[in-house]
């Protein structure tokens, strides 16, 4: 029997974080329209390509907002 302490996962800020690049991915987007989306430099980008730890709330929910997607059509996102 495998405990929880031993599983491997995906944490949450890195699936959410893979989401938006495969979005980005899909949709064509430039690294440089991205980060204008987000509000952000295309540097934090690759940061957060490094450590998607830091992507917060605001990120998310600014991406939402400026693609018309609600919560439910970003987590269904293949």
């Amino acid at each position: 029997m495998v405990t929880k302490s031993k599983k491997k996962r995906i944490p949450l800020q890195k699936v959410i974080w893979c989401k938006i690049r495969y979005w980005q991915n899909l949709n064509d987007i430039s690294d440089e329209e991205l980060a204008d989306y987000l509000g952000c430099s295309e540097r934090t980008l690759r940061n957060y390509d490094n450590n998607p730890s830091n992507v917060t709330l605001k990120t998310i929910d600014t991406f939402l907002f400026v693609t018309d997607m609600t919560l439910s059509d970003f987590l269904s996102v293949a």
